[in-house]
């Protein structure tokens, strides 16, 4: 499939400036979890993302039993990785205390002013 990556991306540019590649996206007060329930843990927006490492965060995939929750560690405490996420199967937990979440996506062309104004 041709076209994924239509943008024009330039070498040493910052997150979520012109010509940047990545754009942050924070995931605000994140709170603890448990096996079965949400509580205060929060899903991962449907997308594609680059986590970098984050103390006392972990990734959880929903292996759901057909009768039961099963949340399981997909990317540990402390470490890195690609999340892909559908928006309900996958959640940030944090493990003590809360924190906010940092994971960068696409920058799907949001609104940068100065890429290539008229004069």
């Amino acid at each position: 499939m041709a076209g994924g990556f239509s943008k024009i991306v330039l070498a040493n540019t910052v997150a979520n400036t012109v010509g940047g590649a990545f754009q942050p996206v924070v995931l605000t007060n994140v709170g603890a979890g448990n096996a079965t329930a949400l509580v205060n843990a929060q899903y991962i927006p449907a997308g594609t993302y680059v986590m970098t490492p984050q103390a006392n965060v972990v990734v959880e995939f929903n292996a759901y039993t057909g009768s039961a929750n099963s949340w399981t560690t997909y990317i540990a405490n402390n470490t890195g990785g690609t999340v892909i996420s559908d928006g309900v199967s996958v959640r940030a937990n944090v493990t003590s205390s809360t924190a906010n979440v940092t994971l960068y996506t696409i920058n799907g062309g949001n609104g940068i002013t100065g890429t290539f104004n008229a004069s």
